[in-house]
């Protein structure tokens, strides 16, 4: 009964009106408002902000339907070379002539393209198989460029599509020239052996170099064209380097990538 009569006598009683209000002080104004707007800020930054990180990739630039290899489907000895390196022919143009058991016999292009390695030389014996030539596939000098990336398996997931991308190509001064600028066109779905690598660019060391790691995943890049370079490409300096590209020509560096899709690769 004792808090019963203390409850009613507290009802009873006038209000208490003449009792001092204590406000926050300035310091706790300040805190609060720091806190408000870091809370802000972290709301923002969790709809719209990204996580970067980096992954070294190698990359090639190639016509797009890439090289092969051309195999002799003889053997015998080399006994004249008929095709130069770098020159351009049409489909089933004579590379070597092979004297056999049964005579003289030519080794032809396959596709029309452009000699890029020639293995074979006057006097060689040569074996039914053996790799004489490695021909890229393209048939116009005007046909374009682009960068094929080898991305770590691991890491091709979080490639977005079109993404810029900067190369820096090993025979350009990247101090002086700046990068090339490019812009992913697709993502293979499966990761690469040796053999497809070789395949593609016609170069067995590449398909080796390219796996030692692991198997990787080719990205396919479309260069940036720009009429006011040398190149024809679009360069991070104003006029880029004063002479033209040529395919397989190898480039290196890291890319950038984000847990949201739109993402600057980064290549120097």
């Amino acid at each position: 009964m004792q808090f019963r009569q203390q409850a009613l006598a507290k009802l009873q009683s006038p209000e208490e009106l003449d009792l001092p209000v204590r406000f926050a002080r300035p310091q706790g104004w300040l805190v609060l408002s720091v806190t408000v707007v870091a809370m802000a800020a972290a709301s923002v930054w969790a709809v719209t902000g990204s996580v970067t990180s980096t992954v070294a990739a190698p990359a090639v630039l190639t016509h797009g339907q890439g090289s092969y290899v051309l195999q002799s489907p003889l053997a015998g000895q080399v006994t004249a070379v008929l095709a130069k390196q770098g020159e351009r022919l049409p489909a089933n143009s004579p590379v070597l002539k092979v004297r056999t058991e049964q005579g003289d016999a030519v080794v032809r292009t396959l596709d029309a393209g452009r000699i890029t390695t020639l293995a074979a030389s006057v006097g060689q014996i040569i074996t039914t198989g053996a790799n004489v030539a490695a021909v890229e596939k393209v048939a116009d000098a005007d046909d374009p460029l682009y960068a094929t990336v080898y991305v770590p398996a691991e890491s091709a997931a979080g490639i977005p599509a079109r993404a810029s991308v900067d190369l820096t190509v090993q025979s350009v001064p990247s101090q002086e020239y700046g990068v090339l600028r490019g812009e992913v066109k697709s993502v293979d779905r499966s990761a690469q052996s040796a053999q497809q690598i070789t395949a593609f660019l016609g170069d067995s060391q590449l398909g080796e170099q390219f796996t030692k790691k692991g198997r990787p995943v080719a990205v396919t890049v479309e260069l940036e064209k720009s009429s006011a370079t040398k190149s024809g490409y679009q360069w991070s300096s104003a006029q880029g380097p004063p002479f033209p590209l040529t395919s397989m020509t190898l480039a290196s560096g890291s890319v950038r990538l984000s847990d949201e899709r739109p993402v600057d690769w980064l290549l120097p």
